[in-house]
């Protein structure tokens, strides 16, 4: 069962002294892109739970307060990382169907996770916080295809977990033992390894959600009817 904080998100920490800081999009010779740059060469390491601000603020090369001037805390430096990684994605044109619509959206986030290694980690448990215009056009092509409440919760929770969990599945070292050390079925389904790529399988994936929506979609309308 999907864990609620994986969708909508853990509440964030504010740094309530750090209001003087300066804003805008650069601060000497340090960029705001160059902090989130930083910020996901760390995640993408050394993991998410290693990020600090200190951190963070040697991956840069400079002082431990410079990253300040940005962000008061690691919690808004996360979200700063989300909103510049996902910026420029829209909404897909009106259209009948609706599985067009949400191919469409879930392409152009994944060409952002594609971008950006180490996203996919940050936006797991963020997007509610962050990004709640990106969850609502999701769930907006949801609600247009007549899946019920319950079942838009239940179907985002499922769209959500293959998008930003699959990232910590696909970095994964593809190597395999000798197949003669290997189940049958292992060996059988590994044997042509090197020629499937992250394209294929995450192709082979929207296209078994997509289907799989579809037929909890006339499963609800039976329901209904009963």
């Amino acid at each position: 069962m999907t864990d609620k904080s994986v969708i909508l998100g853990r509440p964030a920490r504010r740094n309530v002294g750090a209001d003087s800081r300066t804003t805008g999009a650069t601060h000497g010779n340090l960029s705001e892109q160059e902090i989130v740059n930083a910020a996901l060469r760390v995640i993408h390491q050394d993991g998410l739970e290693k990020l600090s601000m200190r951190r963070l603020s040697r991956e840069l090369g400079v002082s431990a307060m410079a990253p300040y001037y940005y962000v008061t805390d690691k919690h808004e430096l996360l979200d700063l990382v989300a909103t510049a990684a996902l910026g420029g994605i829209t909404a897909p044109e009106p259209g009948p169907d609706w599985t067009e619509r949400l191919r469409n959206l879930i392409d152009q986030i994944d060409e952002r996770l594609s971008t950006y290694p180490g996203l996919g980690e940050v936006l797991l448990d963020r997007m509610l916080r962050s990004q709640r215009h990106l969850v609502a056009l999701v769930m907006d092509i949801l609600f247009d295809a007549g899946f019920t409440d319950r079942n838009v919760y239940c179907a985002y929770a499922t769209i959500h977990t293959y998008l930003y969990g699959r990232s910590g599945v696909t970095t994964q070292d593809p190597r395999v033992p000798d197949p003669s050390v290997l189940p049958e079925s292992i060996a059988r389904a590994t044997a042509h390894i090197d020629r499937i790529h992250g394209h294929d399988v995450y192709r082979f994936g929207v296209a078994t959600l997509i289907a799989g929506l579809k037929a909890q979609l006339d499963r609800q309308g039976e329901t209904q009817h009963e």
